[in-house]
């Protein structure tokens, strides 16, 4: 099992730096232009300033950008540090929902994934800035001014936590990314890319790579899921995962999960008096880093446990040895901002070395 930390602030290199010494082997770079440090000087930086850990973007929005400056984007940074760059594509639920807009749907995303992986093999591809547009050959070219790198290519993996977009990482890319729990189990994210490669006409690799973000409880002995600790070092990544089910709702008419339900018309009431023109930002804001003190009260036990791997040290390393026999081959978590150097350096204590 390999594990990995989020990075997204162009001031906090030091977080990649620390990682990299505490035995974290890759380091995703956030992409969230209303919300984070741009994707790539980031990346950049984080490729000059460490030594050996793998640098990805992750999760690299699909309409943020033409398919082909993202391959630029990558391939640049592969020059600066080769072998140690990849990249996770995803729809871009939080990203692409501030700017007022969907996330990008499996089609439009297999078709991106496809433009990006071929220009990074150094082939030349059809391509349309428009979905379902005219198409017309493209490639990189002057490749002797060594302005970008392409050897060796930097894997494509694509984030997924439903049956369709796992797919697309089954028919196209080099691997997989989930959300655990919330995007299904191992086994099943992984027959839906065996699905997806079958459709193709291939078989996964070997090394098909399969990595999940996970929100993950460190208990103390004891300690029960309201403690004022497990709300301010959870509730962040949790109150993150709720955010995502307002908008799910919201856009598919769908029943919320029955474990939200006890207290989703509160919530709900909660969002309605604070509604405002810019709401599609409010509710993100916080995303991953931060709690708004008046939602720590929708953050009940059931919603805990139904977002997080929960348990004292011992446990947590049984669990994650068991989603590694399931075919799960690396983890990344965000702690709270304010946190996330405690949090870090008592995972890597804890759990990492006893793995």
């Amino acid at each position: 099992m390999e594990f990995g930390i989020s990075i997204g602030h162009i001031t906090a290199l030091d977080y990649a730096q620390h990682g990299e010494r505490l035995g974290f082997t890759r380091c995703w770079v956030t992409d969230s232009p209303l919300l984070r440090s741009n994707l790539f000087v980031t990346m950049a930086a984080v490729a000059a300033q460490t030594q050996k850990i793998q640098i990805g973007a992750g999760v690299a929005v699909c309409g943020m950008r033409l398919a082909p400056e993202a391959a630029n984007g990558l391939a640049t940074v592969n020059a600066l540090a080769p072998g140690r760059i990849y990249a996770i594509f995803g729809a871009g639920n939080t990203a692409m929902r501030m700017l007022g807009l969907r996330p990008t749907g499996a089609k439009a995303m297999r078709e991106y994934v496809r433009t990006v992986r071929a220009l990074l093999h150094g082939e030349e591809t059809a391509y349309s800035p428009v979905p379902g547009g005219d198409t017309h050959p493209v490639r990189f070219t002057a490749l002797e001014q060594n302005y970008i790198k392409l050897d060796p290519p930097p894997p494509i993996h694509v984030a997924s936590n439903g049956p369709l977009g796992q797919a697309v990482a089954g028919e196209i890319a080099d691997g997989l990314c989930t959300t655990y729990p919330r995007g299904g189990t191992i086994p099943e994210a992984l027959g839906h890319a065996q699905r997806g490669a079958a459709r193709a006409g291939r078989t996964l690799p070997k090394n098909f790579f399969t990595a999940a973000m996970v929100n993950m409880l460190m208990l103390e002995p004891g300690e029960s899921l309201t403690s004022p600790r497990v709300i301010s070092e959870i509730g962040p990544a949790v109150m993150t995962n709720f955010h995502y089910l307002v908008d799910w709702v919201r856009e598919t008419g769908k029943e919320p999960p029955v474990y939200i339900r006890p207290v989703w018309n509160d919530y709900t009431a909660y969002l309605r008096e604070r509604a405002a023109a810019d709401s599609h930002l409010t509710m993100h804001a916080s995303h991953y880093a931060t709690l708004q003190p008046e939602e720590a009260r929708f953050l009940t036990p059931e919603i805990v446990r139904n977002f997080c791997i929960i348990g004292e040290p011992a446990s947590l390393v049984e669990q994650l040895h068991e989603l590694e026999r399931q075919g799960l081959n690396q983890i990344t978590f965000h702690p709270p901002f304010a946190k996330r150097y405690e949090v870090m350096e008592r995972f890597s204590r804890l759990v990492m070395e006893k793995m």
